[in-house]
Order: structure tokens, then sequence, then C-alpha cells
């Protein structure tokens, strides 16, 4: 959303922003800002399909229809979807919540064209749906628009300015939709772009931690260290944190990330077992996590590790194993999924088909999810339950911790949070209340 909005604030088009989780997720309160405003378009970026946990679904289609459907109640104004969420389904979508048009893929460039064309008159039809004809290359990627209010209201609850380095992802991971929605080639905004984004946000809004929202941070091209050399060029200290691949971790290279301000650190290890790692393509072992986690401990960096069970060839030896694994496996947190999310246009989509778990045909809109056909739901739910019962810094369901997390925010401690779960020979950096 602050991407598209930057875009069209460059163009010269007069552009708010919303955010309804700010707002409290209130049809009331979006009614009155659309009175107030307007606006002769409203665009709506759609983050996620669901929240990817068979444990406990929540689907957002219906949301977005119901927002849909105000936008036209009060103003007839069209309506555009866009976001990574929509761009994964973007017919089903359009077609479930009665937009008028779609995005799908990056749409700075297309969102602008959009406007430009309804003002002339020439709108497409509706239900077009828009997409780039090749991607926007690293140095045309800008930063995003940070609105001060919204922005404001995250950094009140302590939570952690996002900033974007590159897009795309050159990884194969079985699962994974980001070379989907952002290619397989890496376009990474130039270091210097990157590290002037950091610093307005130090200096115009007081931002004192942000995350690297790219699909990993640590890319084997090693665009990441030029980012790292220039915030300590520039001698800028702030916090951060980011996804993080196992492999490629050495000490030389966290000592620089720790010395420019790296606090906190999630990687993105996915299977517990070298079977299930095999199975998902991940370029790595779990003696590479193993290593990942201790090198980074030795400098103080607290750690998060995410786990999914029940992904292709997993049995029950390997849910034991990987259990084992898990409880042997010195972090600062871990959290645990059943099931895996079948992302349309993925190898995990193949695979099911193949398997036939799933229709070739299956409309993905609806939540469908990844279970071997080797293990039991509910035994497998039993055994992990059993299996992490007495660890507190295991979290399964992944979402147990949820309510505890949301007071934590009210009592002003700031940063991942999930830090404050290290056990004690963790130094805990980030989970320190706000000043």
């Amino acid at each position: 959303m602050s991407a598209v909005a930057a875009a069209l604030k460059r163009a010269g088009h007069e552009t708010v922003i919303c955010d309804l989780l700010v707002d409290g997720e209130s049809i009331e309160g979006l009614r009155r800002r659309l009175r107030s405003e307007k606006p002769g378009l409203v665009g709506i970026s759609i983050r996620n399909l669901d929240n990817v946990n068979l444990l406990n679904e929540k689907r957002y289609a219906t949301e977005i229809g119901e927002l849909v459907r105000c936008v036209h109640e009060e103003l007839g104004a069209p309506v555009v979807l866009g976001g990574s969420g929509y761009s994964l389904a973007p017919e089903g979508m359009l077609r479930n919540t009665g937009a008028d048009y779609g995005i799908c893929g990056e749409g700075e460039s297309l969102m602008v064209g959009l406007v430009e064309s309804l003002e002339r008159g020439g709108a497409p039809a509706p239900g077009t749906i828009l997409r780039n004809a090749r991607p926007i290359e690293g140095n045309g990627l800008c930063g995003g628009y940070y609105d001060p209010a919204i922005l404001k209201s995250y950094l009140d609850l302590g939570t952690i300015a996002p900033v974007q380095t590159k897009r795309g992802c050159a990884l194969r991971c079985a699962y994974c939709a980001y070379p989907v929605l952002e290619g397989r080639s890496l376009r990474c905004r130039p270091a210097a772009d990157v590290v002037d984004d950091v610093e307005r946000l130090m200096k115009d809004h007081g931002v004192s931690y942000v995350f690297f929202t790219d699909s990993l941070f640590n890319d084997d091209d090693g665009a990441y260290l030029e980012v790292l050399r220039e915030l300590k060029r520039r001698k800028l200290m702030v916090r951060w944190s980011a996804f993080i691949k196992p492999t490629g971790i050495s000490e030389d290279v966290v000592a620089l990330m720790r010395e420019t301000g790296l606090a906190s650190a999630e990687l993105g290890s996915d299977a517990a077992t070298d079977a299930t790692l095999r199975r998902l393509r991940k370029p790595f072992r779990f003696a590479d996590v193993v290593n990942a986690n201790g090198v980074l401990m030795k400098q103080g960096i607290a750690v998060a590790n995410y786990f999914m069970f029940g992904g292709p060839g997993e049995t029950r030896e390997t849910v034991l194993e990987g259990i084992e694994n898990i409880r042997n496996l010195r972090c600062s947190a871990v959290f645990v999924f059943l099931g895996i999310r079948i992302l349309p246009h993925t190898e995990l989509q193949r695979i099911a088909v193949r398997e036939k778990l799933i229709e070739a045909d299956c409309d993905l809109l609806e939540t469908v999810y990844y279970l071997s056909p080797q293990i039991d739901r509910a035994w497998a739910e039993q055994t992990l339950t059993e299996g992490f019962r007495k660890l507190g810094h295991v979290i399964f369901p992944p979402d147990a911790m949820d309510d505890k997390l949301q007071v934590l925010r009210k009592m002003g401690y700031a940063g991942s949070l999930w830090d404050l779960l290290a056990p004690s020979e963790v130094a805990q950096t980030s989970g320190r209340k706000n000043d």
C-alpha cells in the first residue's frame, strides 16, 4: 500500500491512505473516511488470503467483499484490488468480492496508469485485471510513503517500521509463492536509497527499529552486504531484524550485522529433519540450522525458528525425529505449524495434484492445506502438543501466544517480542520497553 501511494504521489495525484488495523477494523470508520475524503478511486491492498493456520482458520475474502460493498454504497466509486494476497488468486477474488478492477503483481506503474485512464474517461472495462508486461528493475524500485499518523500508531504499539531492499527470490522452495509474486531474479534497490529510507524514518519519525521485509535478507549475491556497509559508513545505529536463511551465516557476517544493529533474526528453517527439508526443496540441512543458531546466539542475537510439520514425505518417524531435533535446538523461540497452506502456481500445488489430494482446477482462493497422507491429523496434533508441552520457548499452535503478545504491546514492550521467550543464555536485545 505504501509503495503504491508513493508512486501516486510522485505522479502528482492527491492520495490518502487508510489502515483498517489502525482504525480498529471498523466499517463505520471507513464510511466516515469515505464521506470525508470523497475519493474518485479506492484501492484495497490484500496482504494474505487467510491466516495460514490450519488449527484456527481465518479467511479474508468475505471481509474484503464487505469493504467493496461499503465503497460502492457510499460513493459508487470504482474499487481496484491489489497486493500479494490478491495476486495469488486474482480472478476468484475479483469475482467473489464484486470489485471493479484488479492489479496482479507490482502495482506502482499500473495504478498510476489506471488513475490517469479514469481521468481521461478511457477506463478499462469493469472486471479487467491489469498485469505488468515486465518487472520493475532494481533502480526503478522506490521506497514507500510512510503516512505519519499510521506509522505513529504502530510505533506507539512498539511495532517495527518496514523497509524493502529487494524483490525476487532465486530459491525453489516447494510451498513458497514469493517467486510467483516477484520472480526468481533478484532486483535490488541501490543500497544508498535503502539507507536513505532508514535515515528518514529515524530523523522524521523517531524510528529506532526497522524490519527488512525482503523474502530473505542475506541473498547469495551479497547485495545485503552493500546495505550493511552503507549503514556502517553513515554510522547509523538502528536496531533491525529480517528473514534470514541458515546458510552463509559466518561469524564475520554476523559481526557486521551486529555492528550495524541486528537485534533479532527470523530463520526460515521450515522443516525439522533432513528428509522433510529435501522434500520441501530447501537448499540446506538441519545441521545448517543448528550452526546458524549457534553463530547468532554467540553474538547475543535473539533467534526465532519456524517449522512446518505435515509436508511432503512426512511420516510418523520424521515427526518424532523433528520434535527431538527441535527439543535439542538452542534458540530463543520456535513457532510450529501443522499442515502447509497450498498456494497457487507452487510446486506444492503440483505435488498435491499428483497425489490426488486436490483436483487440478481446485480454486485455491478457498483455504486448502497439504497434510502428508502418511500421518493422521489428530495423531500429529496430539503428538506435537505433548512433545512441546513443557517447553516455554516452543509455541504450538503458532497463535497460542497472541493474546499475551497484545498485552505486552500495551505495556510498552517494543520489537519482535518473541525474544522474551529466550532461554537465559540468549541476550534479550529487542524486547525492551519503549523509552
